[in-house]
């Protein structure tokens, strides 16, 4: 059960700064209903044959870690993870079944955007409403009311009715209280997307003197990891149900991104193969040689493994797609010289990197035959599903991560300036 009572604020032996929150053998499971039963009669047929009507779900297993005080903690995973169940149990929404959580502080959670909002109250009403919500006196929440209205720039329209704002304000005044809440410990899920650009910069550079704050703790979850690399210290990664990485935030992340896209490829029904491959090209994969967690200097190597099993003329075409921004970064097109015959083969491949920026990338390959009816081009016959490509990433803090190319391969000079009066 959570516990909020008593817990040693006092540092640890290695010098660190106290432990506010202590999650130590948390499990939680759900019941999911599987017949329904229409009545009591139907209910005593099903309890004579021994029939549940549910079936029990474990959602998290033994969960254990310590955030300190002044920690920016990541949580990331997968949907259907469990991370979500357990920021309810953090902030006592669910009890957990077995372990306990101890809090010390005072722990605000900002789990769903405009919950404990009344449309037909003004936002002014909602703030006072939200914070009593949260466990904040009326007198406290004077205190927190202007930068709360600033933060969310609704100075002009906090005695209008909620339901007459845009959604995109909404969101600013339900932010807004959550953030600029005097809170020990923040909780934070999903939440770093919300407004236009212009508040995004806002809240971005709020975080940033968070991050500066010794005696503010932030629990961030998110599926954004350009944002836990930005932001935290330490993370977390779930996966059904168990804490398979924790601590470094670097290696948390490139954990996340290889679990989100290594995801087994669907057989064809018609073709019993898996999608992209069928009896001509059976196989065909992606294998990296160099570290997945490439860096500038060097350039990344990687093979190119397949079967055809006719005699063709074929091309071996590979591609660079880019994770982080989005869009083919790079083909090979067909190379000059197809592959002749049937067999298995190998190619090496080189692919200098350093004039691309931080970021997450991926490798396909995908084979290529003689258009007959349209001479000089080429058509694909297979392709390398998500489970036979590679993913990879670049991280150079010397870099920024905001666009695809940097300085080495691309710079504006400005030749000059025209003032007009």
């Amino acid at each position: 059960m959570v516990d909020q009572d008593n817990m040693a604020s006092s540092a640890t032996s290695n010098n660190e700064s106290p432990v506010v929150l202590s999650v130590k053998h948390v499990a939680k499971s759900f019941r999911l209903p599987t017949e329904q039963a229409s009545g009591l009669k139907q209910a005593f047929l099903n309890w004579t044959k021994g029939i549940k009507g549910y079936r029990e779900q474990q959602v998290l297993r033994d969960i254990n870690f310590d955030v300190h005080q002044g920690d920016f903690f990541g949580i990331v995973g997968r949907n259907g993870s469990g991370k979500s169940t357990l920021l309810k149990i953090i902030s006592g929404i669910y009890k957990p079944e077995q372990g306990s959580v101890s809090i010390h502080g005072k722990l605000v959670p900002f789990i769903e955007l405009g919950v404990g909002f009344n449309p037909e109250l003004t936002g002014r009403e909602n703030v006072y409403l939200n914070g009593a919500l949260l466990g904040f006196s009326h007198d406290e929440i004077d205190t927190m009311y202007d930068d709360i209205v600033a933060f969310a720039e609704l100075e002009e329209f906090m005695d209008q009715k909620l339901k007459n704002y845009s959604s995109g304000m909404q969101v600013r005044l339900a932010f807004s209280v959550a953030i600029k809440a005097q809170a020990d410990i923040l909780v934070l899920d999903e939440v770093l997307a919300v407004g236009d650009e212009a508040f995004q910069r806002k809240c971005d550079t709020f975080f940033k003197e968070m991050q500066q704050n010794p005696s503010k703790t932030v629990i961030l979850v998110t599926h954004d990891m350009s944002s836990v690399k930005k932001y935290c210290n330490k993370a977390i990664l779930i996966r059904d149900g168990e804490i398979v990485v924790s601590g470094d935030k670097d290696q948390v992340a490139g954990q996340y991104t290889l679990d989100n896209l290594k995801s087994t490829a669907d057989k064809d029904v018609n073709t019993g193969y898996p999608v992209g491959l069928n009896e001509t090209i059976p196989s065909v994969k992606v294998t990296p040689i160099s570290p997945l967690e490439a860096k500038h200097g060097k350039p990344f190597r990687f093979d190119v493994e397949y079967e055809c099993t006719e005699d063709i003329d074929h091309y071996v075409v590979a591609t660079l797609y880019d994770l982080t921004r989005g869009g083919i970064t790079y083909d090979t097109g067909s190379l000059t010289h197809p592959q002749q015959g049937a067999g298995k083969r190998t190619l090496h491949f080189e692919m200098p990197i350093d004039m691309l920026n931080s970021g997450t990338y991926r490798l396909y390959a995908n084979i290529r035959v003689e258009d007959k009816e349209h001479p000089g081009q080429t058509q694909m016959i297979a392709f390398t599903n998500a489970e036979n490509c590679c993913v990879f990433t670049i991280d150079d803090p010397e870099h920024e991560s905001y666009a695809l190319l940097n300085e080495i391969a691309m710079n504006m000079d400005l030749l000059s300036i025209d003032k007009s009066k």
